[in-house]
């Protein structure tokens, strides 16, 4: 008998609230197979087992809340896969029509292969492992190593699963079938829709169990740190200007769009290796000043929600490299298909409220993190121009920098200088920079 563990699901996660059971004690699974699924105050996400065998016992029920590291169920592992010579020759899969049919005899042949020593010809995509289980249904079923790493994976990490390659030879077998969509495997808390009535000239809606979380962090962050705000005007007209001459060029070359965003986030990396104390989170009586630069940047969700998916180690890329991550991470938070590491550890946080066209604001601080900073809207407005011959006014392009911080290490000082270096770095944008 063995037991399954609850798996760790980022530093900073240390429990998570079971919402679904997906196995009944006496049901067989198998090694990637999906057990559960649960949700963090982070993404919701399935536990796959790490054990073939029988279910024996569960010892965590839904709405129980499961602490990492600690057992989740019992499985009696087996020698799986001994069939009886007198069972009846399962049907070629090219004789098969239904969906459902065909899955069961993909079932009866994985049990069959499990025992036998698994071969496989070719080399696995970067980044990509496959089970032992899932390399003997493709063996099975003739899929070569090539047509293995096309196959979309819906476990953990994008990891291909036995329901995966069940799914794919099942259409695969019967092409006239239309594919049925898989759900994400991990997702930012989709919104439900939340019943909701009226009494006379009030209507009264139940908070989504995201929303309650956030309520939850923002009041616990108030609590916590005493929040002081700075204010500074910064001129993004060589900003603006350079995005405009090169945006064509760069979606050409790489096939991105480019936002103001990264160049945001460029100039706050730059500031936080000036300043590293910002780059920190209290830990009682003391500072734990953090090495590594991960930029948490406000995504907004289809829902009206907020998330905050994580540029880890974004000191390390060039702009290029910094827009892809950002736009990957935006694409994948507004799809709910964000991992539990893209919300973890996060050191710092931007907001881009200028995309709602506020001009300024005074954001909360993502605990446990020391500030956070929100850029407004970018306006043109006249201004006085220094020149040789002397102050002129003209037509700039201006916005607002809005940087909260928690006052118990961070003080107007330093908060101020911080906010302050970030508008430097942007008004000394230099207009004739290459895209590499």
């Amino acid at each position: 008998m063995t037991e399954i563990l609850m798996p760790a699901m980022g530093e900073s996660i240390h429990e998570a609230t079971v919402l679904t059971l997906l196995k009944k004690p006496g049901d067989r699974v198998e090694i990637d197979e999906p057990l559960l699924e649960v949700a963090t105050d982070k993404v919701d996400t399935e536990i796959p087992a790490t054990q073939a065998g029988i279910l024996k016992e569960w010892l965590v029920q839904e709405g129980d809340v499961a602490t990492i590291g600690k057992p989740i169920c019992r499985v009696e592992t087996d020698a799986a896969g001994t069939t009886s010579s007198e069972s009846p020759t399962p049907k070629a899969p090219e004789e098969i029509n239904d969906t459902e049919e065909a899955a069961s005899y993909l079932e009866n042949q994985v049990q069959t292969a499990i025992s036998e020593p698994v071969r496989s010809e070719g080399t696995p995509q970067a980044g990509r492992y496959y089970s032992p289980l899932v390399l003997t249904i493709s063996q099975t079923e003739g899929i070569s190593m090539d047509e293995l790493n096309t196959v979309p994976g819906t476990g953990v990490d994008g990891r291909v699963t036995k329901n995966d390659m069940l799914d794919y030879v099942a259409r695969r077998s019967t092409p006239s079938a239309a594919p049925e969509p898989k759900p994400a495997p991990v997702t930012s808390a989709p919104a439900v829709s939340k019943p909701s009535f009226s009494t006379g000239d009030v209507e009264i809606q139940e908070m989504d169990r995201m929303r309650k979380l956030i309520a939850e962090r923002m009041v616990d962050s108030k609590r916590i740190a005493p929040h002081v705000s700075s204010f500074v005007e910064t001129d993004m007209t060589a900003i603006v200007r350079w995005r405009e001459r090169m945006k064509v060029q760069f979606q050409k070359e790489y096939g991105e769009n480019l936002t103001y965003t990264p160049l945001l986030i460029e100039a706050v990396v730059k500031a936080i290796k000036d300043f590293p104390m910002i780059n920190s989170s209290v830990d009682g009586d003391r500072i734990l000043i953090k090495k590594a630069v991960n930029v948490g940047m406000a995504v907004a969700l289809p829902s009206g929600n907020l998330i905050v998916p994580v540029i880890h180690n974004a000191d390390q890329y060039n702009l290029v490299g910094l827009t892809k991550k950002i736009n990957d991470l935006t694409k994948r938070a507004r799809e709910n298909k964000l991992k539990a590491d893209d919300l973890a550890d996060g050191t710092y946080t931007v907001s881009n409220i200028g995309t709602f066209g506020n001009l300024m604001g005074t954001p909360i601080i993502v605990q446990p993190q020391v500030a956070i900073m929100a850029f407004g809207a970018i306006q043109k407005k006249p201004a006085v121009i220094e020149t040789p011959e002397g102050d002129l006014i003209g037509i700039r392009h201006k916005m607002f920098i809005s940087h909260s911080y928690d006052h118990r290490i961070v003080d107007g000082s330093l908060g101020g200088q911080f906010v302050k270096r970030v508008s430097d770095y942007l008004e000394a944008f230099d207009a004739d920079r290459k895209l590499i």
